[in-house]
């Protein structure tokens, strides 16, 4: 599964190797603004280290089936557009949780939205998932913009959810089952 890759033509989902770490970082502060308040990992301080570790990370659980996390990047080019990726994988219950974030100077465009089709397809068809959750800070209307695009059924909103930066938030449930 090392090189495994979906792509619907305009876009590639690949696992990140070392060789992107600088790439990805570079995408990181380009999009620190729009990012932060959402991804805790993201922060100001954030170094090329902690894009190596969770690089390491990802290789490891891919090899343990804990977390199948996919670089998305322009299937013309090569060029990194962002990282979406299936974790807190359940496998008691087949479940998962799908995040994704795309560079500021790509939103907009589909790229999520694609990215998120095709990582959801992978859960469901190689992963053999009965469901895919995707949560959402109540305030973080981009991010519920693209579950809504992709088909995913809003459950409600569930109170003091997530954690960012130490403060604690409401979130938005949506959930996708196989067809």
């Amino acid at each position: 599964m090392n090189k495994m890759q979906l792509t619907d033509g305009k876009i590639l989902l690949r696992p990140a190797e070392m060789k992107d770490a600088k790439e990805m970082f570079s995408v990181v502060q380009e999009s620190m603004a729009e990012i932060s308040p959402w991804m805790p990992w993201c922060h100001a301080n954030y170094s090329l280290r902690e894009g190596k570790n969770w690089i390491k990370i990802c290789q490891k659980g891919r090899k343990d089936g804990t977390i199948y996390d996919f670089a998305i990047t322009d299937a013309r080019d090569g060029a990194i557009l962002g990282d979406c990726g299936l974790n807190d994988i359940r496998k008691s219950d087949k479940t998962a949780n799908l995040g994704y974030w795309v560079r500021t100077t790509r939103t907009k465009q589909g790229v999520c939205t694609a990215a998120t089709l095709l990582l959801a397809d992978f859960g469901f068809k190689e992963l053999k998932l009965n469901r895919i959750e995707i949560l959402v800070a109540v305030d973080n209307l981009a991010s519920q913009r693209v579950a809504v695009k992709v088909g995913a059924v809003r459950e409600g909103v569930l109170r003091n959810r997530i954690l960012l930066h130490g403060k604690i938030h409401d979130a938005v449930m949506f959930s996708l089952i196989p067809k």
